[in-house]
């Protein structure tokens, strides 16, 4: 069964009480998913491109991928379930003796690293980015916030 899946981003991550709100949407709308404190500082390093003193898990991940010669493909957003959102992580791998995908049950924190990590594609399920609530106006209110730009 092939699920319609809508193109997103990262648009912001914001340090909060309980970890980092990762602010994932497009133009349309934008919603949030709660992650670690450590992983919202893993995912935003891979955003910024900033240099680490020693591999990551998630360098390690990548470099594991690429000796096999697997990479990231996409990740798909899918669903949320008690306020816990589910991820599926799809790698390809392709060389002389043809190509392989395989797709991978992942939480979303690793899912959203390691596509920033790879700078691959983010999606989310049609059903998903509908019944999410959508926390573009409180995004903005944060850029303004930050840009200093609001008296």
């Amino acid at each position: 069964m092939k699920r319609e899946v809508i193109p997103v981003t990262i648009r912001g991550i914001l340090p909060a009480n309980s970890g980092c709100a990762v602010f994932v949407g497009n133009e349309e709308k934008v919603f949030v998913i709660q992650v670690e404190h450590n992983m919202g500082a893993v995912i935003d390093m891979f955003l910024r491109n900033i240099p680490k003193e020693r591999p990551l898990t998630h360098d390690l991940m990548v470099n594991i991928l690429q000796g096999l010669g697997v990479k990231v493909d996409h990740v798909v957003i899918t669903d949320v379930k008690n306020s816990i959102y589910l991820a599926r992580l799809v790698l390809r791998q392709e060389n002389e003796l043809g190509k392989k995908i395989v797709e991978l049950d992942a939480r979303p924190s690793d899912s959203l690293a390691m596509a920033a990590a790879q700078q691959t594609p983010i999606f989310v399920t049609k059903a998903l980015f509908e019944k999410v609530d959508d926390m573009s106006e409180v995004l903005a209110r944060i850029n303004e916030t930050a840009d200093g730009s609001e008296s």
